[in-house]
């Protein structure tokens, strides 16, 4: 195929900067759709359809680009959904539902030619194990970097990360929003690498 001009189909600045990392030139778009999950939905399918759906979404308005949706999901180990909290009230909650939990992240992907409409998706794997938070420590953190607007209430590539006793997956990135090394290898099968980009 022959590679288009970027989209990142997103509002987020954590996701814009990790895609700046790849140092290729693309423009950004926030799409408009509704995130409400369906009745039964996985939360696997639920990640990969709204990054889909984000993706397609702004197809009509940007022909002739290759876009990138991502959507991320959080899940206790009793399958409850971790949501942007909104607000302090909530993000206490979160966090202390999480607390000595390991909370699952799927961040889905998907890369999407506006022009043919041909579609590569992914869902990245991440398993976050909370250390056993006291309700000091909690407020103290949410008090010092207000990540409500952040999927388990938490930014990872701040002091997000004194919550944590480990981290399991293949790809960090994915925590932040946008799993790099997934979006490498959908570009490569399109014949992008970003290895070999002027």
């Amino acid at each position: 195929m022959t590679s288009r001009p970027l989209l990142l189909a997103s509002s987020s600045p954590y996701r814009k900067a990790l895609l700046q990392r790849l140092g290729m030139p693309f423009v950004t778009a926030s799409p408009d759709i509704d995130e409400t999950p369906a009745v039964g939905e996985s939360p696997h399918h639920l990640a990969i359809r709204l990054a889909q759906q984000k993706a397609q979404a702004l197809a009509p308005s940007h022909p002739g680009h290759w876009i990138i949706g991502s959507d991320q999901v959080a899940c206790l180990p009793d399958g409850t959904q971790l949501s942007k909290p909104g607000s302090h009230e909530q993000a206490v909650r979160q966090l202390s539902r999480s607390s000595g939990q390991t909370v699952s992240f799927l961040t889905g992907l998907a890369l999407l030619d506006a022009d043919t409409g041909a579609l590569q998706t992914h869902c990245e794997p991440f398993q976050v194990h909370f250390r056993t938070l006291t309700h000091k420590e909690i407020e103290q953190y949410l008090e010092r970097e207000t990540p409500y607007d952040c999927a388990g209430s938490f930014k990872m590539e701040g002091l997000g990360i004194a919550l944590f006793e480990s981290l399991e997956g293949r790809d960090p990135n994915s925590l932040v929003g946008l799993p790099l090394i997934a979006l490498i290898d959908l570009l490569r099968n399109w014949n992008l690498n970003p290895l070999l980009t002027d």
